[in-house]
């Protein structure tokens, strides 16, 4: 196949899929691929980001993976389009879009070897029926960056098939938004897919009722049942691929307490999470919250199909395409304000209002260390603060007076934390996402800083 015979499969295949043609980024991304082009030159081509082009290939590999039933990436497109040409998945191709010529010298009624004739052929079972109920998710938005935060979350779910994936970070460091996009580009390769907030901590018994009457939909009720309980749960995501997603998960933990720790009325959901851990079966709970269950590790672990990935602040390219879009394109201090707000696209946008509002020479006038927190900023932080144990307040409290970084045998000489309790906060404050670590020594960000310091003065 040439190039442009390529390009008509790859956009049937799609078309099949999706019931949408390629579009332009689309096109363009695969034109670049097939060319040997990297993102880079793609999007330099296209003036656009490369972020932007990696989210559109991302995608692209997931529909044609899907369909062609094999791995598909960047660095094999090649050679998957070439096989198109002499293998039986053009079976496939006919099946789904009607007809289509790969070759032009192909003859319109010339039949493949060893493949049957269309009277032999063997019809393709239909596939189960989806059911989705994305009532509670939220709308996208805007969403920048996250390629490889993305293709990580992609990586477990779909390829290591891991059973239970949390994605925590501060508030407003974007969760939700990247659990919005991946659940949309995900959502077609589960029978079930269900979006809950945990906001209001809702009865354990309330929230399992909930689900199983969800995942029942396909199959005849078991009237013997009177009352469902967990194991009738783990059956469901056994018998069926599916996908639930809990946001909010960190209410189910108490406040004044180092992270994770569950309050005594939400328990039986422990017990549902290390079911889900444990025993046997094909589906995916992804929590999304400020914290973790305790008995999750970070990363990815090497025992059990199970992993965290705590989130952090959107890369350079990322920021200055959120700064654009909020009208500072020719800004001149944009990377310092990203390390001020460490690339957190809530504090960001929240920072630009601002600016705008009052005058765009607001941080010129004010002395050099001042960092900017708006009500919505302080709002945010102090529902964090509230959550903190006492030692680990005064422990922030010892940082944000600290002009350097510290390592721990410094923070033991304070005694404020006693040696047996110092591995304890310093990783749970970590795993909160609130302290910095470079290497041995830790501090706070600035906008951290800024908000304890103000804590103390009052």
């Amino acid at each position: 196949m040439n190039l442009e015979e390529m390009l008509q499969v790859a956009d049937e295949i799609v078309f099949a899929q999706t019931e949408h043609h390629l579009d332009d980024l689309q096109e363009a991304v695969l034109r670049g691929t097939l060319q040997g082009n990297i993102y880079k030159k793609i999007a330099k081509d296209l003036d656009c980001s490369e972020s932007s082009v990696r989210n559109a290939g991302s995608e692209l590999w997931r529909i044609l993976s899907a369909a062609l039933g094999e791995e598909v990436s960047k660095t094999n497109l090649r050679s998957v389009m070439g096989r198109l040409q002499t293998s039986n998945i053009l079976n496939f191709a006919h099946n789904v879009s009607g007809s289509f010529n790969i070759c032009s010298e192909t003859p319109q009624n010339s039949t493949i070897p060893n493949s049957p004739t269309p009277t032999e052929q063997t019809p393709h079972p239909q596939p189960p029926p989806k059911y989705q109920d994305l009532s509670q998710m939220p709308e996208l938005g805007d969403f920048y960056g996250r390629t490889q935060e993305l293709e990580t979350l992609h990586n477990w779910i779909l390829q290591q098939r891991c059973r239970l994936v949390a994605l925590t970070g501060v508030s407003g460091i974007g969760k939700t938004t990247l659990a919005v996009q991946l659940v949309q580009q995900i959502k077609d390769e589960f029978e079930y897919v269900i979006w809950c907030s945990l906001e209001t901590s809702p009865p354990f018994s309330e929230f399992q009722a909930e689900l199983i009457k969800f995942l029942s939909q396909s199959e005849t009720p078991d009237l013997s049942a009177t009352s469902p309980n967990t194991s009738t749960l783990i059956k469901y995501l056994r018998n069926h691929r599916c996908l639930v997603v809990l946001d909010n998960v960190h209410r189910l933990f108490s406040s004044g307490e180092l992270a994770g720790k569950y309050k005594p009325e939400t328990e039986e959901y422990r017990s549902l999470f290390k079911q889900i851990e444990q025993l046997s079966h094909q589906s995916c709970l992804l929590l999304i919250g400020w914290e973790q269950p305790r008995e999750l590790p970070q990363g990815k672990s090497q025992t059990a199909p199970i992993c965290t990935l705590q989130l952090g602040g959107l890369d350079r390219t990322a920021v200055r395409e959120l700064l654009t879009a909020y009208g500072w394109a020719e800004m001149d201090n944009w990377a310092t304000l990203m390390d001020c707000y460490q690339g957190n696209p809530f504090c960001l946008k929240t920072v630009a209002t601002q600016i705008l509002e009052v005058a765009e020479g607001l941080t010129d006038c004010l002395p050099e260390d001042t960092i900017l927190l708006p009500e919505e900023v302080k709002d945010s932080l102090q529902q964090q603060w509230e959550r903190l144990s006492e030692i680990e307040k005064n422990l922030m409290f010892f940082l944000a007076k600290e002009n350097q970084s510290v390592n721990l045998a410094k923070l033991l000489e304070t005694g404020i934390i006693s040696p047996a309790d110092l591995g304890n906060v310093v990783q749970y404050l970590g795993r909160r996402g609130l302290i910095e670590k470079r290497e041995s020594f830790y501090s706070l960000s600035p906008v951290i800083k800024q908000y304890v310091k103000g804590l103390a003065e009052n």
